[in-house]
């Protein structure tokens, strides 16, 4: 088997990182994780890719994983007026 990487979070609960390949509606290929309370060979990611970050909701400690680049706040226009 091999080795799967793993994260715990603040909560102490150990989760493993999964991928799976999935068709989107235009036919594009993407491959999306996610992370799970127990080993699956099947989907293991042995490490996590270096454009990823994990991120923590910090009310239920459920784990994340997001392009670095990615913002948590939603975006704001700059041109909408303030009433």
């Amino acid at each position: 088997m091999t080795k799967q990487f793993s994260h715990t979070n603040s909560k102490g609960v150990t989760y493993y990182l999964n991928v799976k390949s999935v068709t989107l509606r235009g036919g594009k290929e993407m491959d999306v994780y996610f992370f799970t309370k127990y080993k699956n060979s099947n989907t293991a990611v042995e490490e996590l890719p270096e454009d990823m970050e994990i991120r923590e909701n910090p009310r239920n400690g459920f784990l994340s994983v997001v392009r670095g680049s990615e913002r948590t706040e939603p975006s704001v226009d700059d041109d909408e007026e303030e009433e």
